[in-house]
């Protein structure tokens, strides 16, 4: 039985509105699916039901499809932080739930919250993952001067949201990496308490 995510219309086997998307949304499932990335573009091209060669169009290799797929990341990240600060009308509690968004990205995402930390904008320059990158920064540096009521430009907030980023960013990679186990249902409690004494900024 043929298992391949494809879309059949009348004018032949498999035709797809936007290629691209489709083979980033399903190399983010393959990406979960296989943390170390052992998947090769003619794996992601079967699955989605098209010739590797229709594949390769869009990502000249490996390398260029896991930048998208971080890109991606950084898109999502940014918009789960927006819609979680949206759901309160405090501002405090609106940028606690934007930590708590963030912390809960990686739980549900830990292979490609890795990808995204993990050197691709260094060592892959690529203007869609930069930018993608800096305006989840971006965004992030907005609520903080919303926050103390100053300019975005202005450098205190810059240091508040780089030192909000490190509470978050490192919870989120304590978390990954096993070391509030042993917590057990209590993790996510004092993952909250964290994040509540830091919403001062």
């Amino acid at each position: 039985m043929r298992t391949e995510k494809t879309l059949e219309t009348p004018s032949g086997p498999y035709h797809h509105g936007n290629l691209r998307l489709a083979l980033v949304e399903q190399g983010l499932v393959l990406l979960e699916s296989s943390p170390q990335g052992e998947f090769s573009l003619r794996e992601l091209a079967r699955q989605v039901g098209v010739s590797a060669n229709a594949a390769y169009r869009h990502f000249a290799n490996k390398e260029a499809l896991l930048v998208a797929l971080a890109a991606e990341g950084f898109r999502r990240l940014q918009a789960a932080q927006v819609q979680a600060a949206m759901t309160v009308a405090s501002l405090k509690e609106g940028f606690r739930q934007a930590g708590r968004a963030y912390v809960r990205f990686a739980q549900d995402n830990p292979a490609l919250f890795r990808l995204m930390f993990g050197g691709l904008l260094s060592n892959h320059p690529s203007e869609e993952l930069s930018q993608a990158a800096h305006a989840a920064f971006g965004t992030l540096q907005t609520s903080v001067a919303q926050l103390l009521g100053l300019d975005e430009a202005d450098h205190r907030v810059t240091v508040s949201a780089m030192s909000a980023w490190s509470v978050v960013h490192g919870l989120s990679h304590l978390v990954l990496d096993g070391q509030l186990e042993h917590h057990g249902h209590q993790a996510d409690a004092l993952i909250d308490e964290v994040l509540a004494r830091f919403e001062s900024v």
